[in-house]
C-alpha cells in the first residue's frame, strides 16, 4: 500500500477541501480564523503537507458550513471511480 498523501485519492480529497472552502466564500486565513488555528494549518492541508484526521475533517466541513456526511459520501463516490 502506498502512502495516502501521494495517491490520486488524496488529490481528490485536497481538491474537495479547496473547493468547499471557496464555495463558502472563505480565504485560507478566514477558514483558519474560524478553526481558531494559524493560517499555515489550512495552507499545509491544501498543499498536502499535512494530513487531516476524521475529527479535523469534521471541523473543517462545519467551518465551511457543509454537512460532513454529505461531503464524505461525495468523496467515497469519487474514490470508487478510481478503483
Amino acid at each position: 500500500m502506498q502512502k495516502s498523501t501521494f495517491s490520486p485519492h488524496y488529490d481528490i480529497f485536497k481538491t474537495k477541501l479547496v473547493s468547499m472552502r471557496k464555495a463558502a466564500g472563505l480565504t485560507q486565513r478566514q477558514l483558519a480564523k474560524r478553526l481558531k488555528r494559524e493560517h499555515s494549518f489550512v495552507s499545509r492541508i491544501e498543499l498536502g503537507e499535512r494530513r487531516l484526521d476524521v475529527v479535523e475533517f469534521y471541523w473543517v466541513c462545519r467551518a465551511c458550513d457543509q454537512d460532513p456526511k454529505s461531503i464524505h459520501d461525495e468523496l467515497l463516490k469519487e474514490f470508487a471511480k478510481l478503483d
